[in-house]
């Protein structure tokens, strides 16, 4: 796995998540506001990229049914 590609992703999805205590995200407590992303799904090598990613994924789960 290429860790620097997925970092800001994985600060993102823990930014954006509501925390238990304060019922809301750290976005909303640092900045008033919900974040927004927008995706361009004309893009079609991120598309592919994420693609080949999910099928990673499903083939580590698979393995590790074994």
């Amino acid at each position: 796995m290429n860790w620097p590609e997925w970092l800001a992703l994985a600060e993102f999805v823990i930014n954006n998540k509501a925390h238990s205590t304060t019922k809301v995200s750290l976005f909303v407590a640092d900045y008033g506001r919900e974040l927004r992303i927008e995706i361009d799904i004309r893009r079609k090598r991120k598309m592919k990229k994420a693609t080949k990613f999910v099928e990673r994924m499903k083939i580590q789960e698979e393995a590790g049914e074994y």
